[in-house]
């Protein structure tokens, strides 16, 4: 997949963060970390405006229906 550079603007102590990230090879760079955290957002909120979908065109899940799906899923 094609990249593009940018420019971004974070406070000193998040930039240390990332960095502390990569130095502890949790990262293999600042690039790629910062890349992760966006890619994890932009799909947490897609997830999230599916399920404002279904509730839009099915409603909320029933007390019933919640407790089904907890004790299928053991949570």
């Amino acid at each position: 997949m094609a990249k593009s550079k940018i420019a971004i603007t974070l406070e000193p102590r998040a930039i240390a963060r990332v960095r502390a990230e990569v130095r502890a090879r949790r990262s293999p760079s600042v690039s790629a970390y910062i890349a992760g955290a966006v890619s994890a957002r932009l799909e947490s909120e897609s997830m999230a405006r599916l399920v404002e979908e279904i509730q839009r065109e099915h409603g909320r899940p029933s007390r019933k229906a919640k407790a089904w799906a907890r004790a299928v899923l053991g949570k």
